[in-house]
């Protein structure tokens, strides 16, 4: 089985069409969304649909849960595509899950399994040690835990032998971010990031990919909507 592992589209509908058609060229069995699907300053009422009409198994990220809540000091992100989204697209991410089985031996989560504004593989602004991984696995078994959250593409080992990954963000490849401490994630590349897994006879193996996509048009989109930071992360793959 080969599977596409998308996360973090944030909105970025050219993003994401670039990595469908990237992963149809390779030959994919199912494609997995691990959530922030649409929040942001670009597209979110677009993504959201063209998400709808895919067969693909889909997750809510921390920042679904934050949008249907919308919460008087929510961000302009969030504010933005709740006001973008209709009925429908409200309908359809109400019910998603940030934690889910694939199978027996496959994990999907947005950050950690259980919550999903954990990040399982990175400490802001530096990779997670293997204890901080283990202890945010919280006893959760899996050959294959798929998760998302940090932007950060990365392939761990667990001490018990299994393979987590983070496919690293579509649509967003720099950000700044107050939680825990002031800190920036920075991939230094506008390209839109996923992940095939496949299984082979022995293990599960991984191609993290990038992929080249017209950013320019998604940043002049973030520039008229007077989002500065996001304009640069688009245009540059860096935050400052």
């Amino acid at each position: 089985m080969r599977i596409a592992v998308l996360s973090d589209i944030h909105g970025n509908l050219a993003a994401l069409e670039a990595v469908v058609a990237d992963f149809k060229k390779r030959g994919v069995d199912a494609v997995v969304n691990l959530g922030d699907s649409v929040s942001g300053p670009l597209l979110p009422r677009e993504t959201a649909q063209y998400l709808m009409a895919q067969d693909w198994v889909h997750l809510a990220g921390n920042h679904e849960r934050q949008l249907l809540k919308l919460s008087p000091d929510a961000g302009f992100s969030d504010r933005f595509a709740r006001s973008e989204l209709g009925a429908a697209e409200l309908d359809w991410l109400g019910p998603l899950n940030h934690t889910q089985r694939l199978s027996e031996q496959v994990l999907l989560c947005h950050g950690a399994p259980g919550n999903d504004h954990l990040a399982l593989l990175q400490s802001a602004g530096r990779p997670a040690t293997s204890s901080e991984v283990e202890q945010r696995l919280g006893g959760y078994q899996a050959k294959l835990v798929l998760c998302g959250h940090t932007h950060v593409p990365r392939c761990v080992r667990t001490a018990s032998g299994g393979l987590v990954v983070n496919p690293g963000s579509v649509g967003l490849q720099a950000f700044q971010d107050d939680y825990p401490y002031p800190h920036v994630v920075e991939s230094g590349s506008p390209d839109a990031r996923y992940a095939i897994v496949e299984r082979s006879a022995a293990d599960w193996t991984t191609t993290l990919i990038s992929v080249p996509y017209p950013h320019s048009q998604m940043a002049e989109l973030a520039r008229m909507r007077n989002q500065p930071v996001w304009e640069r992360a688009l245009l540059t793959g860096y935050a400052q």
